[in-house]
């Protein structure tokens, strides 16, 4: 191995070999465990080290070694290490194993009795590593039946199902250091529980104080009739938390202090509260008008019209 391969590649490979299996099979969570674990990296730069004595050493020894040959045996050292390695006989006798063939003199000894207009035939046997490959696949399936069909184990539904949850984790996590990029433009009205519930919470916490807790309003309008003083609907909802209300007046922007997405859901949760009548609620502001959301448009119409009617 060692002629087949020179130091400086070999140093390197079996460095590379004990590197990898350290970060495999140390649990460094997101960092590399040499980073982590100054340990490890004393362990590497101590490794290599004696990779390098290791070698030096070899070296000198071989070198000592060939001085003390006589010339006859330099000559046929020299003549062994200058044939090809498809030529050597480690090389033929590895493919012999693994092919059982027979040389052009030896086919005698498995040559069959028929003879078909001069054609014979070689009763050669398989070849060792076909039948090995063979003997594999049959092993392979008897744990694959037991493992899957007789024990039980996960099926392709689970295995989708697990993978799944591995892929939303890391989404998840992603989502969580991810630029938020919702905006007026995108903002759509969530409708699941979820995301309702998550609007609730953060309505509870930054708006009660304001529009009370049923929505039904104090300082703030009152959120659960179809009455909007800088429009209904998902798109003005969220546009009036996120950059705030009128000039001067009214409700701050939240862009600072909750990101967009967040925003999204409380817009989501605020909207829900339509029609829910809350017990006692603030009068509809004179500047406030009706907003109906319809097929194409938002209409919106003045109060003081709607009244006259």
């Amino acid at each position: 191995m060692k002629k087949l391969i020179p130091a400086y590649v070999r140093v390197p490979l079996i460095f590379a070999s004990v590197f990898a299996a350290l970060e495999y099979f140390i649990d460094s969570g997101n960092q590399p465990a040499f980073i982590r674990y100054p340990m490890v990296s004393l362990f590497l730069v101590v490794f290599l080290f004696l990779l390098i004595a290791i070698e030096m050493v070899i070296s000198a020894v071989d070198n000592v070694t060939y001085h003390l040959l006589t010339e006859e045996q330099k000559k046929q050292l020299n003549e062994a290490q200058s044939v090809p390695f498809t030529e050597s006989a480690f090389y033929k006798n590895i493919m012999k194993k693994l092919t059982r063939t027979k040389t052009i003199e030896e086919e005698a000894d498995v040559m069959l009795d028929h003879n078909y207009d001069g054609i014979r035939e070689l009763d050669n046997v398989l070849p060792p590593w076909w039948v090995y490959l063979f003997y594999g696949t049959i092993i392979f399936a008897g744990i694959y039946l037991v493992r899957f069909h007789v024990m039980g184990d996960y099926n392709q539904d689970q295995e989708y199902l697990t993978e799944v949850r591995e892929a939303k984790a890391v989404v998840d996590a992603y989502l969580k250091t991810a630029p938020d990029t919702m905006n007026k433009d995108k903002v759509t009205l969530l409708t699941d529980a979820p995301s309702l519930a998550a609007g609730k919470a953060i309505f509870q916490t930054n708006c009660i104080a304001c529009h009370r807790a049923d929505g039904g309003g104090q300082i703030g309008p009152n959120l659960t009739d179809q009455y909007w003083i800088n429009g209904g609907g998902i798109k003005n909802v969220f546009n009036t938390i996120m950059e705030g209300g009128r000039d001067g007046k009214g409700m701050v922007s939240w862009k600072a202090s909750i990101k967009p997405s967040d925003i999204q859901k409380v817009s989501s949760y605020v909207l829900s509260l339509q029609g829910s009548n809350p017990k006692e609620p603030k009068p509809t502001e004179a500047e406030a008008k009706e907003w109906k959301e319809e097929a194409t448009k938002a209409v919106a119409i003045d109060t003081i019209k709607v009244a006259n009617k």
